[in-house]
């Protein structure tokens, strides 16, 4: 049984059980838990509804003097599939992991960009936290990406593996801020790659952060400049090389085994050759690789949105233009063999069916 379908298996089993897992205490909460439970949007404290959430609608409450986020869970979540399907029990278990991590000495300024949680009850359907006054990043610059790593490689270190740094889940009040957990997950990062041990060694915090989100803002940068978007992508992978040296030093220095240091020295290695030698290699896998995993998520849970079919018209015109490069650049490792020119375009057209089906 791969780590994926363990997870599955006991989170599904946790759900059968009808045991509650709470974190924070109810006394501490503003309002009483049962009336938090049973917000529908209308009352007189909520000041904003958030009605776009997957897994679980938001609010902003007001109450005993300040602002609070309030996620109610769904009754049903949107995301077909296992993981969407109890992802908000994966955070409320990620949240008591944070608030454990916090509570360690010099965890919290370390974790500082991790919001705080006053209570949570998966039973309940609830998670109160504090009410963060920012916005989604609309840009990406040198700040916001030190802070976004440093937290990255806090979190990896401590074994807590993010998979959807997508926008929505980022926000920026004047310093990066994560609030979103339904897809983090545990792994032991001495002797594993990510949550799925060592079998999908493609996935690693800037992999995810690149597919995620990065990719998606270097999309517009590429339709006004292929240049500025080059010269973004150098910013973000020379803050990321610096993230993943460091990283693998913290490893090494907790024992993480060959496997580990190997398969990170591989990465670094090949970051370092690129901003050395020419990025336009780089990006172009990579992109290629980001695109077309978002996709292929975004088909799984059949949630589709408007920049799913710009993913797709990336993907088109990078076969006509690219293909040789792509194959070079053994772009198409995360393929069923190596397919044709005519074959992907197939695939993507029947994708983009799909996708016009799927929006959400």
């Amino acid at each position: 049984m791969t780590p994926e379908q363990q997870r599955h298996q006991a989170q599904l089993a946790f759900v059968a059980s009808g045991a509650d897992l709470i974190v924070g205490r109810a006394a501490d909460c503003p309002l009483p838990a049962e009336r938090l439970a049973a917000i529908e949007g209308g009352e007189p404290y909520v000041r904003q509804r958030f009605p776009g959430g997957l897994t679980a609608h938001v609010y902003r409450i007001e109450a005993d003097g300040r602002h609070w986020t309030l996620k109610r869970a769904r009754e049903r979540c949107l995301v077909q599939n296992v993981d969407g399907q109890t992802s908000f029990l994966n955070e409320v278990q990620r949240r008591a992991d944070l608030q454990a991590l916090k509570a360690r000495p010099g965890m919290a300024e370390a974790l500082s960009a991790v919001v705080d949680t006053c209570y949570a009850s998966f039973r309940q359907g609830i998670i109160l936290s504090p009410w963060i006054d920012g916005e989604q990043v609309r840009a990406w610059d040198e700040r916001r990406l030190l802070e976004l790593f440093d937290a990255l490689r806090v979190l990896v270190t401590n074994g807590l593996f993010e998979w959807d740094l997508c926008p929505g889940n980022l926000l920026d009040d004047g310093h990066i801020r994560l609030f979103d957990f339904g897809y983090m997950y545990r792994f032991d990062p001495l002797t594993a790659f990510n949550s799925n041990g060592t079998a999908t060694p493609q996935m690693h915090a800037a992999e995810r952060f690149e597919t995620r989100n990065y990719f998606a803002w270097l999309l517009g940068l590429e339709q006004r400049s292929e240049t500025e978007a080059l010269e973004a992508f150098r910013l973000e992978k020379s803050i990321a090389l610096d993230c993943y040296r460091h990283l693998r030093h913290d490893l090494l220095g907790r024992g993480a085994n060959a496997t580990v240091n190997d398969w990170l020295s591989g990465i670094i290695d090949r970051w370092q050759n690129a901003l050395d030698n020419g990025l336009d290699g780089l990006y172009l896998a990579e992109a290629w690789r980001s695109h077309r995993i978002d996709l292929a998520d975004d088909l799984g849970g059949q949630t589709c949105t408007p920049l799913t079919l710009a993913r797709i018209d990336w993907l088109e015109q990078a076969v006509h233009r690219h293909y040789p490069d792509l194959r070079r650049l053994d772009a198409f490792a995360l393929e069923d063999g190596e397919p044709t020119a005519e074959a992907l375009l197939s695939e993507l057209r029947e994708a983009r069916k799909q996708a016009e089906a799927w929006q959400v």
